[in-house]
């Protein structure tokens, strides 16, 4: 499975938030990523492994050619 995923990106994770939204939007990237509930605005701060484990798939890419 590719889990690659760059800033900006919209993921899917396994457990869904408490709001009942299961998109995300990756708004930092380094040794820990931030993510951005889409539905509710809460945003987490997790570790880069912790997210790739918990991560499902990413179901929309950010365009870099702007």
């Amino acid at each position: 499975m590719d889990k690659t995923f760059d800033l900006n990106d919209i993921v899917v994770m396994k457990k869904p938030h408490p709001c009942g939204e299961n998109r995300w939007q990756i708004i930092r990237l380094g040794a820990d990523i931030r993510i951005k509930c889409t539905g509710c605005d809460h945003s987490v701060l997790m570790s880069r492994k912790e997210f790739t484990r918990k991560m499902k798939k990413v179901i929309e890419r950010h365009n870099a050619e702007e």
